[in-house]
Order: structure tokens, then C-alpha cells, then sequence
């Protein structure tokens, strides 16, 4: 009964660690080309990118079968490379909340990158830095803060994802049911304790992540 508990628990952490990973690289990388540029379809773009946070989860959930589901040419190449469908295991979950946690992590490191002080940058170059090495030490260190306050907010988001994650990874049992769709199995099952004990898990979670946020934005730049 224990590992029946921790389960879905243990799953949750495991697939938003690894969609939070994966929504700060692709965050950072996005944030970073996109702020301080200007250029034709930029709007189109950065909406594109932002669409995720106001679509109804059902949407993205629908969208991502589209694209992954076995009958997509996407989904045929992934079922040849990998030997299985896509759709109904761990890393579909992944997937999931990666496509809903990038918007909170973009958005924000956008932001940090854009608070960048070009002339620190600019400096850099003339001493002879690359690119590369303008990005790693001066560009990212400057705009941390942004980016580990995004990296947590896109955690927590990835945490707390049900929608997208039902319609496209399933609720399998030890394989992809996480926390928030656990909750939703207890209570349809009437086994309200239960269902009361994984609440209180995500609470603490969720508050400890925005309770750190918080810290870490009012932390002098």
C-alpha cells in the first residue's frame, strides 16, 4: 500500500524534473535568441511559442496525438526508431509537460536576457570573447535570477500538468499516471483518504517551489 502511495509521487517528480530540464534548455535557448531582436513574424513566433498557456489542456493533448499519434509521419518514424508507439509511456508524459511548462520558462528568461546591459556584452567582444563565451559568462550569469525563477515556476507547471498528460500519455499505473492523475482515479474510486493524502503532498510541493521563487526574485541582482 505504501508503494501504491509514493508511486505516482515518485513518477510526478521524475517527469517534471525531466520536462523542467528540458523546458529550461529550450527556454534559455529561445529567450535568448528572441530577446533584443527585431525581425519580420517575431509577434507570430513569440505567440506560437506563448500559445500553450492559455489552450485548454484537451487542445494540446489533442494536438500532440496529431502530431506523435502512430498514424502521423512523425509518430510512423518514432514507432520505427524506438520499436513502439510514442503514445501511452513515460516519455509521452515527458512531452506533455514540456509543452506546457516552455511558455513559463521562455517568458521569463526572455525577460532576464532583455534586462542584459548590451554595453557589458558589446565590452566583451571588443576584448575578444566569442560568442559562446559572452553567453556563458556574462549573458546567462547576468540573467540567472530570471532563469531559475523560470526553471521553478516551469517545474511546478510540468507537477501539476493532468489534462495533456491523460489524453496523450494515459493513466497507466506505474508507468504514467502522476500525482494530479492519481487524484483524479481516487476520487472517481471514492477513496477520498487516499486522495487527501496525495493533495497534501502536492501542496507542499507547489508551495515550497513558489516559496522559493519568491526568495529567489527578492534576491538583490
Amino acid at each position: 500500500m505504501l508503494t501504491d502511495f509514493w508511486t505516482p509521487i515518485r513518477l510526478s517528480i521524475e517527469i517534471a524534473a525531466t520536462a523542467g530540464f528540458l523546458a529550461i534548455v529550450l527556454g534559455v535557448f529561445f529567450g535568448k535568441f528572441m530577446a533584443k531582436r527585431t525581425f519580420r513574424g517575431k509577434v507570430f513566433i513569440e505567440t506560437l511559442m506563448l500559445l500553450p498557456l492559455v489552450l485548454p489542456p484537451t487542445v494540446i493533448g489533442f494536438l500532440l496525438i496529431i502530431i506523435f499519434g502512430k498514424n502521423s509521419f512523425i509518430g510512423e518514424w518514432i514507432t520505427w526508431l524506438i520499436g513502439q508507439p510514442l503514445m501511452f509511456t513515460f516519455w509521452a508524459a515527458v512531452i506533455a509537460s514540456t509543452v506546457v511548462a516552455f511558455p513559463l520558462m521562455y517568458q521569463t528568461a526572455r525577460t532576464g536576457f532583455e534586462a542584459v546591459d548590451e554595453d557589458i556584452e558589446n565590452a566583451a567582444r571588443v576584448d575578444g570573447a566569442s560568442e559562446w563565451q559572452v553567453l556563458w559568462r556574462i549573458s546567462i550569469p547576468m540573467a540567472m535570477t530570471s532563469i531559475i525563477a523560470g526553471g521553478i515556476l516551469s517545474l511546478a507547471r510540468a507537477l501539476g500538468e493532468f489534462g495533456a498528460t491523460l489524453m496523450f500519455a494515459g493513466n497507466l499505473p506505474g508507468v504514467t499516471q502522476t500525482t494530479p492523475l492519481a487524484i483524479y482515479t481516487a476520487i472517481d474510486a471514492g477513496n477520498m483518504s487516499l486522495a487527501w493524502s496525495w493533495v497534501a503532498v502536492m501542496v507542499l510541493l507547489s508551495f515550497i517551489m513558489l516559496l522559493g521563487v519568491h526568495f529567489i526574485q527578492r534576491q538583490p541582482s
